[in-house]
């Protein structure tokens, strides 16, 4: 009985789940620094907005710990009751997607890059928000926002 409810407990989760943003849904702006004065940039900017960085996973430091080197990589997870909030309100699995996350990383040939999902195009696939919804705005502006102050390029 366990090995067929496990299954079929997964296969309903994939089914009810939406899938994983496209690599064409994620937007990324180059940094004119390294991770970690990026990340310290990104921090900063998240605060000075008045959200709250819930955590920073050190993806680099994760792969190391296994033997394999993936470079320097970290994810900033963050958010803020009076930006998300009204999109869980359209859709309580919105918070699957919430809060909000940026990856900062630096790729094969040594660029840094501050990456996210577009936050409308992600959320689109739940009933009852599309992606040019007014209650993303905000979201995509502290995306857009964050991710120059991260980068340090004009906004």
């Amino acid at each position: 009985m366990k090995r067929i409810a496990l299954p079929a407990a997964l296969a309903a989760f994939a089914a009810l789940t939406p899938a994983h943003a496209a690599e064409d849904d994620i937007m990324m702006r180059e940094s004119d620094a390294d991770v970690p004065a990026t990340v310290e940039r990104l921090v900063t900017a998240i605060e000075g907005a008045g959200a709250t960085v819930f955590a920073t996973v050190d993806h680099g430091a994760g792969a190391q710990s296994v033997g394999t080197d993936i470079g320097a990589s970290q994810l900033v997870i963050f958010g803020n009751p009076e930006a998300g909030t009204p999109v869980m309100e359209l859709n309580r699995l919105a918070g699957l997607m919430l809060p909000l996350k940026m990856l900062v990383y630096e790729d094969a040939e040594g660029k840094v890059w501050v990456a996210h999902e577009d936050i409308g195009d992600v959320l689109d696939e739940l009933d009852g928000i599309d992606d040019d919804a007014e209650a993303l705005a905000p979201l995509n502006g502290a995306l857009e926002k964050l991710s120059a102050a991260a980068a340090g390029s004009p906004g």
